[in-house]
């Protein structure tokens, strides 16, 4: 009997996922509850597993394309079974039977199975790897990757070419239509990553829906400084790494309820004022980009409980092992580009969201208190609002806020 994989639904308000990637080919041998395939929807990677153990008989859905709840992604059945057209249909009231990945419809067995060919998966390859590959001519299928899920890195290419197996491949080209990448002597071409085409779309949507104004401020962090040196080691006994981001988020959380209007959104009918603090937070995903995981009720946090739900939404995000809730309903978001060296920058608004606070690096710099000079950690704040729901003055109290909890932490 051969069993039918459909899409299955994530979260609410999931439609549907994109395919990133086949984790098993057909003919391979799979087990119940196996990884079967990675899924993306809205930035967030998901495995679905096997509903059944058998053989992948066919492989409907290919790498990149787009399904909808209910559709049908594969069928598992017998090494041998054969699949015709009849299989290749979903009844339309089974639809409704896919809230998880287990969800399965049974069918009759028929008799022109053929064995695939093999085409070599050579994963998501970034700018630097797809540069250095250019430059040599280098045919990236040839290298072996040592990365996360055996991605190519640069060391490897670089290794490749000290190799001298490089000469062998020159003047050739990626050619594989399947391949993220193409080259040729006009340059190279990177195909768009899921990750990569929804960030493009939030952030054009984003830019032509809300107008950004920004407004900087300068936070004096001596006081926060001494507390994590002093509270450091007591979190790190309860199993939490205390971060600065902890106490940005904490300090947002004092600026928005001081100034509510800064935790809305616009509407045609009007301004929505969430009753709930639902604090995001930008984690860099390195070469494949960024995503915006979400800490529910933040406004009920200790810092200690902040401080854990940031290490664990972080840590998750890296991993790739958030769900797709984990990404949803926030009222607020938090970008802390100064891990790169950042010192201030122009934020683009998550929307609906009525702004977002960029942090900067942190820099010892000479400061004037009380008329006299002095040294201290500075951090520059850089807030961007939507000009339509909050005004210069408004932001600007909001931010003051969030700068006056930081310079009086006790």
């Amino acid at each position: 009997m051969a069993t039918k994989v459909f899409v299955p639904r994530l979260g609410e308000g999931v439609d549907e996922v994109t395919v990133t990637k086949w984790l098993k080919q057909e003919g391979d041998s799979i087990k119940e509850l196996e990884p079967l395939l990675e899924v993306n929807t809205d930035k967030v990677d998901t495995e679905i597993p096997a509903p059944a153990s058998g053989v992948v008989l066919k492989i409907i859905a290919q790498e990149g394309q787009v399904g909808k709840v209910g559709e049908l992604l594969a069928i598992i059945g017998v090494a041998g079974e054969s699949v015709d057209s009849s299989q290749l249909t979903v009844d339309s009231k089974k639809e409704e039977k896919t809230e998880n990945p287990k969800s399965i419809q049974s069918s009759q067995p028929t008799t022109n199975y053929q064995q695939p060919t093999t085409n070599k998966e050579i994963g998501f390859i970034s700018p630097v790897v797809a540069k250095v590959a250019a430059e040599h001519g280098i045919n990236l299928s040839q290298v072996q990757g040592t990365g996360l899920n055996g991605r190519i890195t640069k060391n490897d290419v670089l290794n490749f070419v000290e190799s001298g197996k490089w000469k062998e491949e020159r003047g050739k080209t990626v050619s594989n239509l399947q391949s993220p990448i193409s080259t040729s002597q006009h340059g190279t071409l990177i195909k768009h990553t899921p990750i990569r085409k929804s960030i493009a779309q939030h952030m054009v949507e984003s830019k032509h829906t809300s107008p950004h104004v920004l407004t900087v401020m300068e936070a004096d962090m001596s006081k926060v400084s001494k507390h994590r040196s002093a509270n450091k080691s007591q979190f790190e006994r309860d199993g939490v790494n205390l971060t600065f981001t902890a106490y940005f988020m904490s300090a947002i959380v004092a600026g928005l309820k001081a100034y509510p209007m800064t935790n809305s959104s616009w509407s045609d009918e009007g301004i929505i004022v969430h009753k709930n603090v639902n604090l995001g937070m930008a984690v860099s995903l390195g070469e494949d980009g960024l995503i915006v995981p979400v800490i529910k009720n933040a406004d009920d946090l200790s810092l200690l409980a902040m401080a854990r739900a940031v290490n664990d939404l972080a840590n998750r995000a890296r991993n790739k092992k958030l769900q797709p809730d984990d990404v949803k309903g926030g009222t607020f978001t938090l970008t802390n580009h100064g891990t790169s060296g950042s010192l201030f920058a122009f934020p683009v608004i998550n929307q609906p969201q009525s702004g977002i606070l960029g942090i900067g690096a942190m820099q010892k710099r000479v400061v004037v208190i009380d008329d006299a000079i002095a040294i201290r950690p500075m951090v520059y704040m850089s807030f961007v609002f939507d000009h339509r729901i909050l005004d210069g003055a408004s932001a600007d109290w909001f931010l003051a806020k969030v700068k006056e909890t930081l310079e009086n932490w006790s």
